[in-house]
């Protein structure tokens, strides 16, 4: 048996065995948030029935089970492609490059699981733990299933169902965490919460970025977006690839002369249009770059691609770097950093058996590098008093409240939207980027998909491609690009939502009210609206909505109402429909003020709309309002206030016009 003593409410910690004293949650050093937690209130602990049991521990090697009834789901584990429900495999969680196959090894691959039957399990470890989730049987089981003779017996299965998750850590202990629901939802939230309270972007993360050839020079950035500009196209962020180091591959951080002659004025032309910059880098040090020397000793035992493999637990390797890219970058107005290349290939990344001056094993920093890169740039930013988000090829346990979403190179469209929902179980954010496409069809679904994920994104790195390269379709490519920087009001309430109560803004339905299904290709984006895209070659698709009554986001019209409907959509548009009751605000289309959209007959409805400053962390400091959104009535007479906080942070709700979208209205 395991001794469980409760944190938090609903939040149970174990320690068995010597566990050590480098974890995850320790490199992240996020502070639990008390005050959701305490909201959330206490719940029983979830194994009322067969208790977790230690089912070994040696000196390399501790082992865990954890009970699982027979109809019981499985969700979570990181970033994963290819499906949602993990029972019945067997994954050892290493954090590399995604090789196409849900074994475990993946870009933020994490010893965390969420149940169907409403819990959460965490191991807290830097070591690569393997999963066997429903699949190993125990002969001491008395409900183990029978042998079965193969040659008579229709019913012989080669995997026979097992009872349980057993996780195993290459460690002489380990530190578990169990979090409790009642829901699948209530245990994301905990575990989002215990971490610290998921990440609040600044609001002009959330329009649309767009990462150019790697090769440009700041010239032909200027001209790009000044042809954003001219056709109308939104543009919030451009992107920097390799080509603006002096050395790349490994890099030096230092601006190339010859493609930026004056690296502090090109960053004010972007300000001055009202768009961010962002550099592309990895993390391996050029003999080149002016901060080697200092770094070189600081450095583990391998190198990649000839450049150093700087060891960022330590205090000094980080106040290198930190220093140098506050001077270089920060300091002259970069908003935030694309962290490439810090997940893996085995062939080219140290092994295992590196060593580094920490002490810290190869395995551990491989595990955690990416945490590492994440919470030292972040923090260059957060000394500045200014709000960062950016973008990083990997992840790991702990990292809600880390300004990042991952991306890779793995490039399949209907695999994106899984690992969308498949990062909302593990308090992590994915973007679908687009990059390039077959045809104009293609390049329709894959945008609108890319406007309604966390990072709006067009990485042109390679392919130069551009918003309109196909004609045929650039006004609906301009539209759906519109429309998702009028949802930023939503969607900067849902990221609220995330930070203060811990409920991913984009995530699968599977932990909504009444889903039953483990659709990986549909999800939810906000409370309200659900999001289901089409596919190359599709104009019409199964829809399963949640419990309760669903109606079209564009006309108003009655869609459906909970369980599977066949819906359809021109290529012009993706599918998108809003809950009963919904309130969706909007920005109107000059940018001055709301538009309040009100969906469905529900008599009431209610939304808490959030204001801050959109920039600095004065929000942590109480600086912040919510106003609450109320409609009441029907079609034909319905009634709406806003009921604005004393504060004088409601400039944004002056003006607001509020439509009743199932009348038409």
């Amino acid at each position: 048996m395991i001794d469980w003593t409760e944190l938090h409410p609903g939040v149970w910690r174990a320690r068995v065995g010597a566990s050590s004293s480098f974890t995850p949650l320790d490199l992240v050093g996020a502070t639990p948030r008390e005050d959701g937690l305490a909201e959330l209130r206490g719940a029983p602990f979830p194994f009322a029935g067969p208790s977790p049991s230690v089912i070994g521990v040696t000196e390399c090697c501790t082992a865990l089970r954890f009970p699982l009834a027979p109809e019981e789901r499985i969700y979570g584990f990181g970033l994963h492609f290819n499906r949602l429900n993990h029972r019945g495999n067997v994954m050892r969680l290493q954090v590399d490059h995604y090789g196409g196959r849900d074994d475990g090894r993946s870009h933020a691959s994490m010893p965390f699981y969420v149940s169907s039957d409403g819990y959460a399990v965490l191991l807290n470890t830097a070591r690569v733990a393997t999963a066997h989730i429903g699949t190993s049987v125990r002969k001491d089981d008395p409900d183990r299933p029978p042998s079965r003779d193969r040659n008579t017996d229709r019913e012989w299965d080669a995997l026979p169902p097992a009872d349980a998750v057993e996780m195993a850590v290459p460690a002489g202990g380990v530190e578990a965490f169990v979090f409790a629901g009642p829901t699948a939802l209530d245990a994301v939230r905990r575990y989002n919460l215990f971490c610290g309270g998921g990440v609040l972007p600044p609001r002009w993360a959330l329009g649309f970025w767009h990462r150019v050839p790697t090769l440009y020079t700041d010239e032909q950035i200027d001209a790009e977006v000044a042809e954003f500009e001219a056709r109308g196209y939104p543009l919030q962020v451009v992107g920097l690839e390799p080509g603006w180091h002096s050395k790349a591959y490994p890099c030096t951080y230092e601006w190339d002369a010859s493609r930026f002659p004056e690296p502090g004025a090109f960053v004010d032309r972007m300000t001055d249009k009202g768009i961010r910059v962002n550099l592309w880098e990895n993390a391996y040090v050029s003999p080149d770059a002016p901060i080697h020397d200092a770094l070189e000793p600081l450095s583990g035992s391998h190198m990649v691609w000839g450049g150093i493999v700087p060891d960022y637990t330590l205090p000094e390797a980080r106040g290198i770097l930190a220093g140098q890219h506050r001077r270089e970058h920060a300091d002259i107005g970069v908003s935030g950093y694309k962290l490439d290349e810090c997940d893996g290939h085995d062939h080219w990344l140290w092994p295992a058996h590196a060593t580094f001056p920490s002490g810290h094993t190869g395995e551990e920093m491989r595990q955690t590098y990416g945490l590492q890169l994440q919470t030292l740039t972040d923090g260059v930013f957060r000394d500045a008093g200014q709000r960062t988000f950016g973008l990083t090829r990997a992840s790991y346990t702990g990292a809600s409240s880390l300004p990042y979403a991952l991306y890779s190179d793995y490039y399949d469209h209907r695999a994106f939207v899984t690992a969308l929902c498949n990062c909302g179980f593990s308090g992590l954010l994915w973007s679908p980027e687009i990059r390039s496409a077959g045809d104009a069809e293609e390049w329709a679904r894959r945008m609108q998909t890319v406007c309604f994920s966390p990072v709006a994104m067009l990485n042109a790195w390679a392919s130069g491609t551009k918003p309109w390269s196909y004609p045929e379709i650039e006004d609906a490519i301009r539209e759906v690009m519109r429309l998702r920087i009028r949802l930023i009001p939503y969607l900067y309430t849902a990221f609220a939502r995330y930070h203060f109560d811990g409920t991913p803004p984009f995530r699968s339905t599977v932990l909504e009210e009444g889903d039953v299904s483990d659709r990986s290709d549909q999800y939810m984006m906000g409370d309200s609206l659900l999001v289901a895209p089409l596919f190359r070659g599709e104009t019409e698709r199964e829809v399963e909505f949640p419990t309760g009554s669903w109606y079209d986001f564009y006309t108003g019209e009655h869609a459906g109402d909970g369980g599977a409907h066949t819906v359809s959509a021109p290529l012009e548009r993706i599918p998108l429909f809003v809950r009963d009751g919904g309130l969706i605000p909007m920005a109107q289309d000059d940018g001055d003020g709301l538009d309040i959209r009100y969906y469905g007959t529900a008599p009431h409805a209610s939304y808490r709309y959030y204001m801050d400053d959109g920039e600095t962390y004065a929000y942590e400091r109480g600086e912040y309002a919510w106003a609450t959104l109320e409609a009441t009535g029907d079609a034909n007479d319905f009634t709406a206030t806003v009921v604005a906080p004393p504060s004088g942070q409601a400039d944004d709700l002056r003006g607001a016009v509020w439509h009743m979208m199932t009348s038409g209205g």
